[in-house]
């Protein structure tokens, strides 16, 4: 069974840094999209980024050039880099996994595994 755990989140000022860890145990034999999305109090979940196993990205608008999905197969971790934080990315943030046979990934997608998620606090 594919289990996500992440960790990193915490309470940060405007302008700072944070990078959210997600610890995948998953099949080594299969290839997976691997995806973060945040969800706001009162607001609806929303794709953050993903990425495919062999490393292409993908972007929502609002946190391209600020933030950074990256993965390090060696220990099966998924990275959010996260500059420039601003208050409006207050969320509990997820990290979420599908299995794939294609070359790129979508948050689009219906992603089967995920995470209990990580607090990100931006204060202004």
């Amino acid at each position: 069974q594919v289990q996500l755990v992440e960790s990193g989140g915490g309470s940060v000022q405007a302008g700072g840094s944070l990078r959210l860890s997600c610890a995948a145990s998953v099949y080594r034999s299969s290839r997976y999209c691997m995806a973060w999305f945040r969800q706001a109090p009162g607001k609806e979940r929303e794709g953050v980024a993903a990425l495919v196993s062999d490393g292409s990205t993908t972007y929502a608008d609002s946190v391209k050039g600020r933030f950074t999905i990256s993965q390090d197969s060696a220990k099966a971790t998924v990275y959010l880099q996260m500059n420039g934080v601003q208050p409006e990315d207050t969320a509990m943030y997820y990290c979420a996994a599908v299995e794939t046979y294609g070359s790129a990934c979508s948050t689009k997608y219906e992603y089967a595994y995920w995470g209990k998620g990580t607090q990100v606090t931006v204060s202004s």
